[in-house]
């Protein structure tokens, strides 16, 4: 038996490829016990998300060839198409990529922690098609355990290494309770999404989303109970805000320095904490000059990133130590499966020799034979039968000098 991992991933393959070889979460049930039914695959799990795409297989003789057919087949591809893109692992290469992967090592964001939910869904998608046997069942509650004593023991996840993140980690530190507060976010783009998830993870108070589009700020403010207005109207708002984050494509500041000074008044001086995560700006550079009010650029926020990804990459070498150590663990896991296998032919044998031995015994004493001469006969036949074919074995190493052999066999019988 072999344990095969074979995919893509960011790192290997456009995203016109990986898009092309992705498993939706609809299909993934299906394509997985499709996986199994396959000629020499035991057991599979295929973890699928926009940056990579794994199947991980048990197999009987590692045909990889076996799993590109397919691949192939089931996203209907010629296998020129992707096969220059793949990569594979199998056993020892195979357990430390599927902890690394787990534990944020191999992300495009060093440390990220949405992998882990993302394995846990491939696992659990498995397990429901019943497609995992003992040993990928196994691996993966081994790589469950390793990536949580990964977050747990060392700080790869504890620092911010997106401008989004980063934002809000900062606002928290300005304000001691953002339930309290109310954020205005300006646009509708990606990086005002994730802001807007990350404050409503953090328990914001209230969001105000500001677009020029309407119905888009609409959208997306629904998503987090929040409130939508048109770009328009943000001057009647500015005033609610403790927080604004602002990431729009305008060639112009939308924010400027009478607008927001105008704000403060009517706040009576409470505190403003604004981020321009645009290029170019969407707030006047010379709001930084108010009282009361914190501004933060792209660039403020992205040496932020760059010290917390050192501190992340400081943290991986801390990981690396702990997979290598799980790794172990779990080699050492298979080889005790290995031998458990020997351990159950040896018994039987055994228990089939008792058992014709017994037989013969039982058979005396209902035809009247002596007890004692009786069990002195099964003893000393049972005793022979079990060490006839050792012997045998050891007069053949002998033979042809298998010193090795003799040795393991003092030390199996301890004699």
């Amino acid at each position: 038996m072999t344990l095969l991992a074979l995919g893509i991933n960011y790192t290997t393959a456009p995203v016109s490829i990986r898009e092309r070889l992705a498993f939706p979460t609809e299909i993934l049930y299906d394509a997985v016990t499709d996986l199994c039914q396959q000629q020499h695959i035991s057991e599979a799990a295929i973890l699928s998300t926009c940056n990579r795409t794994e199947i991980y297989c048990a197999t009987q003789d590692n045909n990889i060839e076996a799993v590109i057919d397919w691949i192939s087949r089931n996203r209907q591809l010629k296998q020129t198409e992707f096969q220059p893109f793949l990569y594979a692992h199998t056993d020892n290469a195979l357990i430390r990529h599927i902890f690394r992967v787990a534990s944020g090592l191999e992300s495009m964001i060093l440390g990220e922690p949405q992998i882990l939910g993302q394995m846990k869904t491939a696992y659990q998608t498995a397990n429901q098609a019943g497609t995992l046997g003992k040993n990928l069942g196994k691996l993966f509650q081994h790589t469950f355990s390793t990536a949580k004593k990964v977050r747990t023991d060392t700080a790869i996840g504890s620092s911010s290494v997106s401008v989004a993140f980063a934002a809000v980690q900062l606002s928290k530190q300005i304000f001691d309770n953002l339930s309290e507060q109310t954020a205005v976010l300006i646009g509708a783009g990606e990086t005002i999404e994730l802001t807007a998830r990350h404050l409503h993870q953090n328990g914001i108070g209230r969001i105000i989303i500001a677009n020029r589009t309407y119905d888009k700020a609409h959208n997306l403010a629904s998503q987090f109970n929040g409130y939508a207005i048109a770009l328009s109207e943000l001057p009647l708002h500015i005033a609610e805000a403790d927080i604004i984050v602002s990431s729009t494509a305008s060639q112009l500041p939308i924010l400027g320095k009478g607008l927001v000074e105008s704000a403060i008044k009517k706040r009576k001086h409470k505190p403003i904490f604004m981020v321009d995560l645009a290029v170019p700006r969407d707030i006047e550079p010379e709001v930084e000059t108010l009282n009361d009010v914190f501004l933060y650029t792209v660039d403020d926020l992205q040496n932020i990133i760059n010290d917390n990804l050192n501190s992340r990459r400081q943290a991986a070498e801390q990981a690396e130590e702990i997979i290598d150590t799980n790794v172990e663990h779990f080699l050492a896991w298979m080889k005790a499966q290995k031998v458990q296998s020997t351990i159950v032919d040896y018994r039987q044998q055994a228990s089939q020799l008792q058992q014709e031995s017994l037989h013969k015994a039982l058979a005396s004493l209902q035809n009247g034979g002596p007890p004692e001469q009786i069990m002195r006969q099964l003893a000393h036949t049972l005793t022979n039968k079990l060490i006839h074919t050792p012997c045998t074995q050891l007069r053949k190493a002998s033979e042809n000098e298998r010193h090795d052999l003799i040795a393991a066999a003092r030390e199996i019988f301890k004699l």
